[in-house]
C-alpha cells in the first residue's frame, strides 16, 4: 500500500452492480474535487471476444467444461498486479480498454470486442480506481489485493446475482434461459475458487438481499427492485467506524452484528456515500500530508 500514491479497488462478479457503485464514487470525486486515474478490469483479460469464443471451443473439445473469464488462465493477473505495483511507487501504469460496443467503439477507435493498444496512466492524479473481477485477488502467483488501501466488494446473494445475469443476458443479449443456465454451470468452479475468496480480503462489503421469494432464479420475470431488498454491510476491521452516526443517518437500519449493519436497499447510495466519503478523504489527506 501507498501513502503517496493510494488504490481504491472495487471487486464483484458479472452483473453485481459494480458499475453503478463506480458512478456512486465519480459522485464523491467530484464533489470532494478528486483527480481519479482509472483501470478497468476488463482490460486484464487474456483474449478479445473472438479468441475468448475459440479458446472456449477448444477447451471444449479437450473436455473442459469449466473455462471462463473468472480463471487465471483468461486473465493477466500478473500484469494486473504490475500496475497496481508500479501506480503505489510512482503514481502511473500501463493498462488499455476493452471496447464493448459501438458506441465505446467511437470513443477509443477500436473494434467491439477488442482492446486498445496499452498506454500510460495520466501522471499527477490523486489515486487510483480498479472496478472489475479482480480487484483482491490472491492466488500461489500474484496477491494484488495487498497494493489496494481501500478494498470494497460488492455482490448480491447469488439467486439474486443468478436473477440479474438472466435478465441482462436474455433482454441485451437475445441469449435463452438454457445458454444462460449452461454459462452459470460453466464459470461455477472459478466462481467459488478466484471470486468469493476475494470477499474474504475487502475491508468493506455491501451485500444486497432479496426480502421477496427468489427460490427459483431461472423463472423469476423481473428483478427484484431495491425497495424489495436490504443491504448487508460488513466492516472487517470495525475500529473507527461510528455506527451510532450511521444508524441514525440510515432510517430502518439496524447492527446484525458487531461489524455489520443492515440498511433497505434504497439507502445503498446514500450508505456509500456517508462511509466512503471520509474513507476517500483520509487517503487524500494523508497523501496531501507528505507534499
Amino acid at each position: 500500500m501507498s501513502r503517496k500514491h493510494p488504490i481504491i479497488s472495487i471487486t464483484g462478479s458479472s452483473g453485481a452492480g459494480t458499475t453503478s457503485v463506480k458512478k456512486t464514487f465519480e459522485q464523491i470525486f467530484f464533489r470532494e474535487k478528486v483527480n481519479a486515474a482509472y483501470i478497468e478490469g476488463d482490460a486484464f483479460h487474456r483474449y478479445d471476444r473472438a479468441e475468448m469464443r475459440t479458446q472456449m471451443a477448444k477447451e471444449a473439445e479437450r473436455g473442459n467444461k469449466h473455462f471462463s473469464h473468472f480463471s487465471p488462465e483468461t486473465n493477466l493477473f500478473e500484469e494486473l498486479e504490475r500496475a497496481f505495483r508500479d501506480y503505489g511507487e510512482t503514481g502511473t501504469a500501463t493498462t488499455r480498454h476493452y471496447v464493448h460496443d459501438a458506441e465505446e467503439s467511437a470513443l477509443h477507435g477500436a473494434a467491439p470486442g477488442t482492446f486498445t493498444d496499452w498506454k500510460q496512466l495520466p501522471e499527477n492524479s490523486d489515486l487510483l480506481f480498479y472496478e472489475g473481477l479482480h480487484g483482491a485477488v490472491v492466488t500461489d502467483k500474484v496477491n494484488v489485493a495487498r497494493y489496494a488501501d481501500l478494498k470494497i466488494g460488492v455482490v448480491p446473494v447469488i439467486n439474486l446475482e443468478w436473477i440479474q445475469k438472466l435478465h441482462r443476458d436474455r433482454s441485451a443479449r437475445g441469449y435463452s434461459t438454457e445458454a444462460v443456465t449452461d454459462t452459470i454451470l460453466r464459470r461455477m468452479p472459478d466462481y467459488i475458487h478466484y471470486i468469493c475468496p476475494q470477499f474474504t480480503e475487502t475491508d468493506i462489503n455491501f451485500q444486497r438481499v432479496p426480502t421477496v421469494d427468489t427460490s427459483n432464479p431461472f423463472i423469476a420475470r423481473w428483478i427484484p427492485t431495491p425497495d424489495e431488498s436490504m443491504v448487508v454491510i460488513r466492516f472487517k476491521n470495525p475500529r473507527g467506524i461510528d455506527f451510532p452516526y450511521l444508524l441514525s443517518m440510515l432510517p430502518q437500519s439496524w447492527m446484525s452484528r458487531a461489524n455489520s449493519i443492515v440498511c433497505p436497499g434504497a439507502k445503498l447510495d446514500l450508505a456509500m456515500q456517508l462511509i466512503l466519503t471520509p474513507l476517500i478523504m483520509q487517503l487524500i489527506e494523508r497523501k496531501r500530508s507528505l507534499k
